[in-house]
């Protein structure tokens, strides 16, 4: 089996879970979305997924492909640098980078539409 997700990457994006970071780091868009708009389950949630990030890590690793992109770059560089399109340089989409540097994400929109597909673009990319 590959290693395309880190363990120490979901535990830094568990940090900030009550966000759901570390879920959609996962690939785990439903769980992610219910806790960034719950906090992580009010913080139980959270809580319970320091003991689970090991098997969503095995997981993940089972589902996604590796190839030349790092799935943990890609996920640092949106999770920090999402806004400026940092993720999407990284991934050599230079004309949609240029509209994230300079609309902010597209106003946000775009930085939350990454957070659900940015495993399946960097799988999909590693891919071809």
């Amino acid at each position: 089996m590959t290693k395309t997700h880190s363990q120490l990457i979901g535990y830094l994006l568990w940090i900030f879970g009550f966000t759901g970071a570390h879920r959609f780091y996962y690939g785990k868009t439903v769980s992610g979305t219910i806790y960034f708009f719950t906090f992580g389950l009010l913080g139980i949630g959270w809580l319970i997924d320091l003991f689970l990030i090991p098997s969503l890590d095995r997981k993940a690793d089972e589902k996604y492909h590796q190839g030349p992109l790092d799935y943990s770059v890609a996920w640092l560089l949106q999770t920090f640098l999402g806004f400026f399109g940092g993720h999407r340089f990284y991934m050599r989409k230079w004309v949609t980078g240029i509209v994230w540097l300079l609309t902010g994400g597209l106003l946000g929109i775009g930085y939350l539409y990454d957070f659900f597909t940015l495993n399946e673009q960097v799988d999909r990319l590693n891919q071809s």
